[in-house]
């Protein structure tokens, strides 16, 4: 287990650093000391945000100060973390690429020097891990891209990307979970929401879970948007077994 730094953020935060590498195995410890810190159900605790190597620790000094905080916190038991196998979720996300769900999947293709079925078929092989959410609400940072199909962020962002959209930015891909402006390339769209005020919770993606994407034809894509919209869609979800090295 990777033992972590304790820095404060102000009178109200604590930031937990597991270094600053972007790598699944480090992450792992990120998720394994989340899950205890919750599993602690400290009073005055009120927000616990896992990132891509840190935590970030929220508490009302009113109700737990700085030192009986962190006093619990470094009492957690670093052995028994990652001592066994532990599980995942893997979430199925049904995507319609190309066209104008995917505007941008020909630049893709184009920048890599492939057919737009190869982008595809490398965008769906992965099963990328979920490093943090962010940016607005639901928004997932996916690890895990191809490297063949890794493409720079528009120069100049669009003003307004629609809800559902999956694109690549760099070495990265992720889904916009709301309409906002954005600046990453559009290659397919999901009737899936990642983000709704009217369900819970609002959002059904966590930071540890993994993604996988599902190519799907307009007519299915239609057919899961009137169960989405109607609320009778369930997203498709396995579990797998994750091996702590």
């Amino acid at each position: 287990m990777i033992k972590p730094t304790f820095h404060i953020a102000g009178d109200q935060a604590f930031i937990l650093r597991f270094g600053q590498e972007i790598h699944p195995e480090v992450h792992k410890h990120v998720i394994s000391y989340y899950h205890a810190i919750l599993a602690m159900d400290l009073k005055g605790v009120t927000l616990i945000l896992p990132t891509y190597c840190e935590i970030t620790i929220h508490y009302d000094p009113l109700v737990i100060n700085h030192n009986t905080l962190l006093k619990h916190l470094k009492a957690i038991d670093l052995k028994n973390l990652d001592d066994t196998d532990s599980v995942a979720k893997l979430i199925h996300i049904p995507v319609l690429y190309g066209g104008l769900n995917g505007p941008d999947l020909e630049i893709v293709a184009r920048q890599n020097k492939l057919s737009t079925t190869e982008v595809i078929n490398k965008h769906t092989e992965p099963k990328y891990l979920v490093y943090m959410l962010g940016f607005t609400p639901g928004f997932v940072y996916l690890g895990g891209l191809n490297k063949q199909i890794s493409t720079p962020r528009k120069a100049i962002p669009r003003p307004l990307i629609k809800e559902g959209s999956v694109g690549i930015a760099g070495s990265q891909t992720g889904i916009y979970p709301i309409d906002s402006p954005g600046g990453w390339q559009i290659i397919g769209e999901t009737p899936f929401k990642l983000f709704d005020v009217n369900r819970q919770p609002e959002v059904l993606i966590n930071a540890g879970d993994y993604i996988q994407f599902n190519a799907i034809n307009e007519s299915t894509f239609n057919s899961i948007k009137t169960e989405v919209d109607s609320g009778n869609y369930n997203i498709e979800v396995e579990t797998i077994l994750l091996s702590h090295e």
